[in-house]
């Protein structure tokens, strides 16, 4: 998604289906959903004038896949990364043996000592490539890679489940399962 339009829209649409609902007068339901001529309507009310099919370009252009109908198509959400009440109803899945994780530098020694913790969202968010989690980093800076043992954090009891856009999701990462990779 490289149309700056396009961006604009999909960081409003974050805000809003992710964090702060209530700014434009939604109310998500309890697993993120919301009615998508209510989120046109009340996107309208506070200065953004967007189609449905305008709508329907951001979420099938968004590079990240961030939100998605439901089978519907009368209903949209966040796929993840919410810092507002909601359970997405994601089952628990074995994942991978090793997931990634971007930071950057002036993290890394809070991460080394209390591991991974979600901060202002729901849940820890894991890649599944090297390459994806070095793109995440690099929104803050120089990127670094942590490489997580999910094989050994599942088999340890801590659960995992993945997103609609493959993104996977944990409560916590401990320091005993990270390490720094190249």
């Amino acid at each position: 998604m490289e149309n700056p339009e396009l961006v604009a829209v999909s960081k409003r649409l974050s805000r809003h289906l992710r964090h702060a609902p209530e700014a434009i007068g939604l109310t998500l339901s309890p697993d993120g959903w919301v009615e998508v001529d209510v989120l046109l309507a009340a996107l309208e009310r506070h200065g953004l004038r967007l189609t449905r099919a305008g709508l329907e370009e951001v979420v099938a252009r968004n590079d990240k896949q961030r939100f998605a109908f439901d089978s519907t198509g009368m209903l949209i959400r966040a796929s993840q990364g919410h810092s507002v009440d909601v359970d997405l109803g994601l089952p628990v899945s074995e994942p991978p043996a090793i997931l990634f994780h971007g930071t950057v530098e002036r993290f890394l020694p809070a991460i080394l000592t209390e591991g991974l913790r979600p901060m202002k969202r729901r849940e820890v968010h894991l890649s599944r490539t090297h390459e994806t989690a070095s793109h995440v980093g690099a929104r803050r800076g120089k990127p670094i890679v942590l490489e997580i043992d999910a094989a050994a954090m599942s088999g340890a009891g801590h659960e995992f489940r993945v997103s609609e856009n493959g993104v996977w999701l944990t409560a916590h990462v401990p320091p005993r399962f990270l390490r720094r990779v190249p």
